[in-house]
């Protein structure tokens, strides 16, 4: 006599897998994001030629440069712990809506200069999006 090996289809018994690839996912995004983010930071703080000379371009004096590098690498790790996630991505929105707006009031027309700020601030929303259970609570994107 044979058994029935086949499990039923449960949705609360999925639940967690799904929870846990999604936060998974988002520590994906969250470390790529997180990496370009800290390359840009240290560059800032190292302050090689061609960081000043765009710097120099959008009209930054050597301790703008370096202020903006020390803010960054902040902003970045309160994104990075769990309880400051949140404020670390508004804060890295707003220095990111800075980066564009930088770009586009120096630049003739709309470039990729200020269109890569912009991915990056809605990248960092995505990965916190998808690590956490309070930030999909409040920004749901299905009706439950």
């Amino acid at each position: 006599m044979a058994t029935n090996t086949t499990r039923p289809v449960s949705t609360t018994s999925d639940a967690p897998t799904a929870n846990r690839r999604m936060e998974i996912a988002g520590w994906v995004v969250t470390g790529l994001v997180s990496i370009f983010l800290l390359f840009d930071a240290v560059s800032h703080l190292a302050m090689p030629q061609g960081v000043k000379d765009a710097s120099y371009d959008l009209g930054l004096t050597d301790g703008d440069i370096l202020a903006m590098g020390l803010i960054l690498l902040g902003c970045l790790a309160l994104y990075l712990f769990p309880r400051t996630a949140i404020l670390g991505s508004v804060l890295l929105t707003g220095y990111l809506g800075g980066a564009a707006t930088a770009q586009i009031v120096n630049e003739t027309e709309f470039a990729a200069g200020a269109l890569l700020p912009v991915v990056f601030g809605a990248l960092v929303w995505l990965g916190l999006w998808l690590r956490s259970n309070t930030v999909r609570s409040i920004m749901p994107f299905t009706q439950r």
